[in-house]
């Protein structure tokens, strides 16, 4: 009897040592890159073969000595994965078989699946440049594991000064994706496909300068999250053509987290249930009360955070100083 008292003890201090952890607000910053501490442009999806999710991300050499922009090309693309959404561990860096110049540059990879198959859409730059004047592209590359990923086609857009993919589900038979055109004013065009390999560009889809077009559907409409280097602008939509830009921005006033008190930068939206979490990164260094030297470490360092959004009064808003309590329920196995 005594043995049987200790074990339900024992099962009941366990019991609410998880209920704690899930009860446990996300950290801040909620990921830092081990290698380079660059990571920037988050991508999360949920790898059903692991049961997991994974977070691709832009690992940018902050940790190298360079007083021009060549710490940010040269860079893979990592990889960092969590159970729940909030606890995040680094795995490795994705094997992606697209590297035909030396030096080469991944930047703000976009995944999606379709019928067992991921596909990745891929900034490529040719080379380490130590200025912005050269050639980006958008790649295609799919993958069976989301570790190996196969060089399939460079997509034929609008031109070669292109970045930052999204693409979205339009229906069965349509996918579409917003890019960033960098010879118009860094404006946001889109792509429609019937098949995720030919892609048809359909010209600009919203005037606006900004860059690292995310489209989610939440709340029964359409949303689209630009980063404005000013914080975030935020776009609704009924159709995926017409878009509506609301009159406040997200994430542009300093938080009071732990390296959070800089603007907000291109993000991931992770609509779980009935709630929706922004992904995004900081440069802890580049707060206005507090700036880094200008080319040091701390200066190009940059992290992951974590924020619950809101809609109120028919608004996107979002809290960064507000505890996130994040517990992403894994995604059923698609028939």
């Amino acid at each position: 009897m005594k043995r049987t008292g200790t074990l339900l003890v024992l099962l009941l201090v366990v019991y609410t040592a998880a209920l704690a952890q899930k009860n446990t607000a996300a950290p801040k910053p909620l990921y830092d890159d081990p290698i380079y501490h660059g990571a920037a442009d988050p991508v999360i999806i949920y790898n059903r073969q692991k049961q997991s999710w994974w977070m691709f991300y832009t690992n940018r050499r902050a940790s190298i000595k360079d007083s021009t922009v060549q710490w940010v090309h040269g860079t893979r693309i990592g990889i960092a994965t969590s159970k729940d959404g909030k606890t995040w561990h680094y795995l490795d860096t994705a094997n992606i078989n697209y590297r035909p110049d030396p030096g080469y540059t991944h930047w703000a990879p976009e995944i999606i699946e379709h019928k067992g198959t991921w596909h990745m859409y891929l900034t490529y730059v040719p080379g380490t440049f130590s200025d912005w004047s050269h050639p980006r592209v958008i790649v295609h590359l799919t993958s069976t594991d989301l570790k190996n990923w196969d060089y399939q086609s460079v997509l034929k857009l609008v031109n070669e000064k292109v970045i930052d993919a999204c693409v979205y589900k339009v229906s069965d038979f349509l996918w579409r994706m917003w890019y960033n055109n960098e010879k118009d004013g860094k404006s946001i065009y889109y792509a429609d496909s019937k098949d995720l390999f030919h892609w048809e560009d359909k010209g600009k889809a919203i005037a606006a300068r900004g860059e690292g077009p995310k489209v989610f559907y939440w709340k029964n409409q359409y949303f689209m999250i630009i980063d404005a280097w000013k914080g975030m602008e935020v776009f609704s939509s009924n159709d995926l053509l017409n878009w509506k830009k609301q009159a406040s921005r997200i994430l542009e006033h300093p938080g009071r987290g732990k390296d959070d008190q800089a603007i907000g930068g291109h993000c991931d939206v992770v609509v779980n249930g009935d709630k929706a979490y922004v992904y995004y990164f900081t440069h802890p260094g580049r707060r206005k009360d507090l700036p880094a030297e200008k080319g040091s470490f701390d200066d190009k360092r940059s992290v992951i955070q974590v924020a619950a959004l809101k809609y109120r009064n028919g608004e996107v808003t979002c809290d960064r100083d507000e505890p996130v309590i994040v517990q992403l329920k894994p995604l059923k196995t698609k028939k």
